[in-house]
């Protein structure tokens, strides 16, 4: 699994250095994969299922909603490349890889998760992109979402349970973090 974000990673590098962009702009075009892979990685170190379904849900929800949104605000970007401007993709997916730890797992392993996906918001100011209200409402996006779809991941996971073959009961009781 690391080997293959590797790739992926040094893939979206070569893509983005190709076109000859500001670096902060390539370290942007990076983040906003890197950021989700990252917190989708983490569901499934962890063994996760319930929060692999919380990501996909709060990841989709808030890639499509940038979408439509941007779709009907027909909003021009600073550059005048085109009208898709509000809210900024980019960002919102960095924030949604960010919220999404954030919400699942504690604060304080999102905190450079977070400093990354405000500099990706950063990135696409500088490169004249977008404006400051499409980072921070493509940022809220995010939150919202993931706040909506992620509930706290449950250290301590317990449970009961009967096997009518073998006529016994079960329970476990497994702590994941101290």
């Amino acid at each position: 699994m690391i080997k293959q974000l590797f790739y992926i990673l040094l893939i979206s590098h070569f893509i983005s250095v190709s076109y000859g962009y500001s670096t902060a702009r390539k370290i942007g075009d990076v983040m906003q994969l890197a950021l989700p892979i990252t917190a989708l990685s983490s569901t499934y170190y962890l063994n996760d299922t319930d929060g692999t379904s919380s990501f996909f849900k709060s990841y989709l929800t808030t890639v499509s909603m940038t979408y439509v949104i941007k779709e009907i605000s027909q909003k021009r970007r600073p550059d005048g490349s085109d009208y898709l401007s509000f809210p900024s993709g980019h960002t919102s997916s960095a924030f949604a890889g960010a919220s999404f730890v954030h919400f699942r797992y504690g604060f304080k392993y999102s905190i450079p998760l977070y400093f990354l996906a405000s500099f990706t918001g950063y990135s696409r100011v500088e490169s004249d992109k977008h404006y400051i209200e499409d980072v921070l409402a493509g940022a809220g996006l995010a939150i919202l979402s993931s706040w909506y779809f992620t509930s706290p991941y449950n250290k301590n996971a317990v449970g009961l349970g009967y096997d009518s073959k073998s006529n016994t009961v079960q329970f476990n009781l497994i702590k994941y973090f101290k």
